[in-house]
């Protein structure tokens, strides 16, 4: 096993979660990359979402090369959804850990160590005391957009599996299926339907529209 490096005295800045995980796995520069990513500094724009999991792919990055494991590329993120993807079966992932656990990688004590999205805002305005301008309609718009997207997503995953879980136990009779989840908003004054990514796009219904130009 490898001998991890450590963050220096100058980066351990706090003693939350995050700080002592980027101290224990030697995370060095994450203080700064964590704020330049949230708050658009860097070529890049992440959410605290998108941070915890790039923060959790660090450590496990770190726990395989502790291991000696050859890293190919790509293996980190796929390896790190198999883990974590609420996608993912229980015997895929039960799977994986096996297989990590077999390489010599303290899969327990990784798991235990990766943060939420939670953590890494209360590190990022409490330990770093970062701020994050308001965002515009845009990114307002942007950010429910890939909430409602990840819920659909989610949605017609599960449906999946479970019609798939019914047709292996001969519950259901059933050949080649592909499951489908859309949104529909209907506005109550027109009884206009929209797609919900439509209406994001367009703001408003045309009846408004029209309301607005009338007066």
């Amino acid at each position: 096993m490898t001998e991890r490096t450590q963050s220096s005295d100058s980066e351990t800045s706090c003693g939350c979660k995050l700080g002592r995980v980027a101290d224990e796995y030697g995370l060095q520069g994450l203080d700064d990359q964590l704020v330049g990513y949230w708050t658009g500094e860097r070529d890049e724009k992440m959410s605290t979402r998108q941070l915890a999991t790039y923060v959790n792919q660090r450590v496990l990055e770190t726990a395989l090369e502790d291991a000696n494991v050859l890293l190919k590329d790509g293996e980190i993120e796929n390896t790190y959804r198999l883990l974590t993807d609420d996608d993912v079966s229980s015997g895929t992932q039960v799977q994986t850990r096996n297989e990590l656990e077999r390489d010599g990688v303290p899969i327990d004590d990784v798991e235990s160590n990766f943060v939420s999205h939670q953590t890494v805002y209360n590190h990022l305005t409490d330990c770093l005391a970062a701020t994050l301008e308001t965002p515009s309609d845009d990114e307002r718009v942007e950010r429910s957009a890939d909430k409602l997207g990840a819920l659909q997503n989610r949605t017609e995953a599960v449906t999946s599996d479970t019609i798939a879980q019914l047709e292996r136990n001969g519950i259901l009779d059933l050949g080649k299926f592909n499951v489908t989840v859309s949104v529909t908003v209907t506005c109550e004054d027109c009884l206009q339907e929209y797609p919900i990514r439509t209406l994001l796009d367009e703001r408003s219904c045309d009846c408004q529209d029209a309301t607005a130009d009338d007066t």
